[in-house]
């Protein structure tokens, strides 16, 4: 890897011209407010203005090669906001010697950088791909800028060994973790010292201004002479999935979109002028263009019962959602690279997706459970189609409580096919609470893909998953059509039979046997006052199990050899990182077998996790 950095002399030079350049560029790239009148709709919120007409005044911070990769940190201007220039930083790559490139977007979440590893991956693909680093932080070799660097910035002291020149929003303040004003934040739309408008105003909001800098970071892409400017792309996880939502709703150069885990659940503002113009809902009715939402079915941010809204909101046409069970704000490589194979569909012509799965949810059926059906898409071979439920999303109007979406059991249905549709029995234990299903189908695909994930870590996919649209069904549409409560309480958790990690899931992506479960969670396999908790484990060397309950948990030695070995727990048994004991079962959420150090040996084989109430 070849790495140059700016002479100094050179740097100083482009400081002094860059000064020069405020001075001839006075005026404010956007205009003053008419009679005092903040813009009070999305059109008027940016009617006037034009991210291509300024010049954007480039810096390269820093330049390196790798892999046959051409990388730069550089920085472009953002606007002139109250006399002053601010400066977006990011970090801009692309393959050497590319020509006519598709550029995307790339857009970090709120505690995430700009991160070199994503315009890297992207290029070997056939990608130019601008990385901004919005909130300031930047992550590349020699060029790193945290949060305390950020904050070197603000306070100009370039004396620091820690000093980094990075995103300067100048008077404004659109930074995030932290924000430069204590008192900043994203769901405001008041007026303060550091906003641009002395009212109340959705120009003084951050997502607004960071909007703004991405749409400028589309004319940084078009101005590059490697890219093709008619085929662009943008894409952002958790406030970057936000974003890329807004970002897509107010540029027509965005040819296709993939946000993930954002951009749908932002509607809960008691602030009219804000509902009106920075909620998702108003971004996501404009948008044309083809786009693919990134979902897990957990997720906190980007919840999957908005998710069904977002379908009927966007103008788009052309649209696919991939959801993983139980994931929340993270996600493994077949659900990750449905972005990148998204833009490869429509910026370079290569990939051609299925379509959406067919799916219908039957309530009237002879034996009162409710039956799903999917047809999937065949033009792909299918690998698996997976019918997942759940009995504990909220009802209509309730408020989403933020630890049950994360904690949420996802059933999986066990379906049988015809060759051409897949069918499973929906079996509830209660018809009191709502129902919500949906599927998952699995697609080979003819080569692996690579890409740096949602936090930038290297993945690798052979498959890519496509999932239907989710049914909801209240409780009182389940009585009306005569749904019975056919499912029993099970004192068995899991049997570790075929099949058992549908239930069951990591994030790791390196192949370890570590697994997480939400099962205790479900008044299916709610443990009971006076039980224990049973597993069977065989290892095949002397190893430490750790088996965790929520924020406790309990350690047991493993003899290691050919022989089962029970292990018997009791919720005394567990204990915190304050040596505080587990009282007992209820409101436990999540159960995770692990190791407490390094595995030796082989994976361990598990039996028979369940309840016991006759141990004496």
């Amino acid at each position: 890897m070849k790495v140059r950095e700016l002479p100094a002399a050179l740097a100083w030079l482009a400081l002094i011209t860059l000064l020069g350049t405020v001075k001839l560029w006075a005026a404010d790239s956007l205009p003053p407010l008419k009679d005092g009148k903040a813009p009070q709709t999305m059109e008027e919120l940016w009617a006037g203005y034009d991210p291509r007409l300024e010049p954007l005044d480039i810096e390269v911070l820093k330049e390196w090669e790798e892999d046959d990769v051409v990388l730069r940190v550089v920085r472009y201007q953002i606007a002139i906001f109250k006399g002053q220039k601010a400066m977006m930083a990011g970090v801009y790559g692309f393959p050497k010697g590319g020509t006519n490139l598709p550029g995307l977007l790339q857009i970090h979440g709120g505690g995430q950088y700009a991160d070199y590893k994503a315009p890297l991956t992207n290029a070997k693909r056939g990608y130019a791909t601008l990385s901004i680093a919005w909130a300031g932080r930047i992550s590349a070799p020699g060029y790193s800028v945290h949060p305390d660097s950020v904050k070197l910035f603000w306070e100009g002291k370039t004396n620091d060994p820690n000093y980094k020149v990075t995103t300067d929003w100048g008077p404004l303040d659109a930074y995030h973790a932290p924000c430069r004003n204590e008192k900043n934040g994203f769901a405001n739309v008041n007026a303060a010292a550091w906003t641009l408008d002395a009212v109340e105003s959705p120009r003084n909001n951050p997502w607004f201004l960071c909007t703004l800098g991405a749409r400028r970071g589309l004319t940084f892409l078009q101005q590059q002479p490697e890219v093709n400017p008619e085929k662009l792309g943008v894409y952002g996880h958790s406030m970057g999935g936000k974003l890329t939502v807004m970002t897509t709703a107010s540029d027509k150069r965005v040819k296709a979109s993939a946000p993930s885990c954002g951009g749908m659940s932002d509607r809960d503002s008691d602030n009219a002028l804000y509902k009106a113009t920075i909620d998702d809902e108003q971004s996501l009715k404009r948008i044309t263009c083809p786009i693919i939402f990134l979902s897990p079915a957990n997720d906190f941010h980007g919840r999957i019962d908005d998710l069904q809204k977002v379908l009927g909101e966007i103008a788009s046409k052309d649209w696919r959602v991939t959801c993983s069970a139980h994931h929340n704000h993270q996600d493994t490589e077949e659900y990750q690279v449905a972005g990148l194979l998204w833009f490869d569909q429509y910026l370079k012509g290569s990939f051609n997706y299925p379509q959406t799965p067919e799916s219908a949810l039957e309530l009237k059926t002879g034996n009162g459970v409710p039956e799903f059906t999917v047809i999937p898409d065949q033009s792909r071979q299918v690998v698996s189609v997976d019918i997942f439920y759940t009995v504990q999303g909220q009802k209509a109007g309730e408020k989403n409580n933020q630890e049950n979406t994360k904690a949420r059991f996802w059933h999986h249905a066990d379906a049988k096919s015809d060759g051409k549709k897949w069918t499973a029995e929906i079996p509830l234990l209660s018809i009191g609470k709502p129902l919500w299903v949906y599927a998952n189908v699995l697609y080979r695909l003819d080569t692996p893909v690579s890409g740096a994930g949602y936090y930038y870590g290297l993945y690798t996919a052979k498959t890519v998953n496509i999932s239907s649209r989710m049914a909801i069904v209240e409780p009182d549409q389940l009585v009306a059509a005569g749904v019975k409560a056919t499912d029993q309480p099970s004192l068995m958790i899991e049997t570790f039979e075929k099949g058992w990690q549908k239930e069951w899931f990591t994030y790791d992506l390196t192949g370890k046997w570590a697994q997480t479960t939400h099962k205790l969670y479900d008044d299916k396999y709610k443990g009971q006052a006076g039980a224990k908790l049973s597993i069977d484990v065989k290892s095949e060397m002397p190893n430490k199990l750790v088996i965790g309950l929520d924020k406790h948990a309990a350690e047991v030695s493993l003899k290691g050899d050919s022989d089962w070995q029970t292990v018997i727990l009791d919720a005394g048994d567990f204990s915190n990182g304050d040596e505080v004991k587990l009282a007992g079962w209820e409101g436990i959420k999540g159960l995770r077998l692990g190791s407490s150090g390094e595995w030796k040996g082989a994976a361990p084989e598990f039996r028979n996790l369940k309840w016991v109430t006759d141990i004496k």
